[in-house]
């Protein structure tokens, strides 16, 4: 492999792992986010406080000024102590709308195993749309009917609608872009998404505590920008399961249904000695997301298939020179 491939590979890896915004956590990151601040003055950014949810809390800056109250301490270290802990994160400014609104998507994940890992993603996720027209016009960056897709805070907008929720669902949306993206785009921004969530999730699989007695389900958000690549917004170890709408009670029961059916054995009663491996006929809406140790075998599998070939070039090329050899001595004696 030459000098060029070398960094084709490099870049096409980090292009890959490039689906978080660039995020601080403040106060501790303070004096590096003002000089990433200071790098991309122009660049507004999303405050969320970190032991909070559902919108509360969160704001969006585009001022130094507007965040003072992290500063330095008079020797010029970053105050650490009795100030609430935010992310502050680069907001995406040029979200793909559809209407003219903003949304996010929610995907759930359930992980049955860190290592090896063993994820399922649910087919049933959704988007969560705001009442109000986008904008990245400044007069409205204190909007957060403009910008916050939380149902939390869009159920109170005068245009929330109460029967749908503000809601799409996933298949919904993958047919919307089919029709004005093309099949070809649509499909390379899901396989995105999963990647996405597999990297995440690979991420912290070293540092995640295992028990095989457990299991987890995620709630994922994420944004898609208007090229239609997708960013990780946040990931909610405990996803809310309430609902707005009674399509939205629908779907959920059906993850609590289908989830306690892939994590339990087919007695249904836990039992310590089941490998957790649940019958494709149990998996309702939930698809294989990623199986570790298949990947592992089929990655072998091919190494050994290309051995294989490689072997029988190399055979043959050596079967050619010996033939060639002799071809080439049979017409020296014949010449004689």
């Amino acid at each position: 492999m030459d000098m060029l491939q070398v960094v084709f590979c490099v870049t096409h890896v980090l292009c890959l792992l490039d689906f978080i915004p660039v995020t601080f956590m403040l106060p501790a990151d303070y004096n590096i986010f003002v000089e990433e601040f200071r790098r991309n003055p122009s660049y507004t950014w999303i405050m969320k406080p970190a032991g909070k949810a559902q919108g509360v809390g969160i704001f969006l800056i585009n001022k130094l000024s507007q965040i003072k109250k992290w500063s330095k301490d008079t020797k010029g270290n970053p105050v650490t102590t009795s100030k609430e802990v935010y992310v502050i994160s680069r907001y995406i400014q040029d979200p793909l709308l559809i209407g003219g609104k903003k949304f996010d998507l929610r995907l759930y994940v359930l992980v049955t195993s860190y290592r090896p890992l063993k994820a399922y993603i649910y087919q049933l996720g959704f988007c969560r749309f705001c009442t109000v027209q986008y904008t990245p016009h400044m007069s409205e960056i204190d909007n957060m009917f403009v910008h916050l897709t939380n149902v939390a805070i869009q159920k109170h907008g005068e245009e929330y609608n109460s029967c749908h929720g503000g809601k799409w669902t996933v298949s919904n949306l993958r047919l919307y872009l089919e029709g004005t993206r093309g099949k070809e785009a649509a499909d390379k921004l899901f396989d995105d998404i999963h990647w996405l969530i597999v990297h995440s999730l690979k991420a912290v699989q070293n540092v995640m505590s295992i028990d095989r007695h457990c299991f987890e389900v995620y709630g994922y958000d994420i944004i898609i920008d208007n090229n239609l690549k997708p960013w990780l917004i946040e990931v909610n170890a405990s996803p809310s399961l309430s609902h707005t709408t009674a399509n939205d009670r629908a779907m959920k029961m059906s993850l609590i249904y289908d989830t306690l059916r892939m994590v339990l054995p087919s007695t249904g009663v836990p039992d310590v000695k089941w490998s957790k491996t649940p019958s494709p006929d149990v998996f309702g809406c939930y698809d294989i997301l990623y199986d570790e140790e298949q990947a592992i075998a089929d990655a072998k599998a091919k190494l050994a298939q290309a051995a294989g070939v490689a072997s029988g070039i190399r055979s043959r090329s050596r079967n050619a020179d010996a033939s060639m050899a002799t071809s080439k001595t049979g017409r020296v004696m014949s010449w004689k």
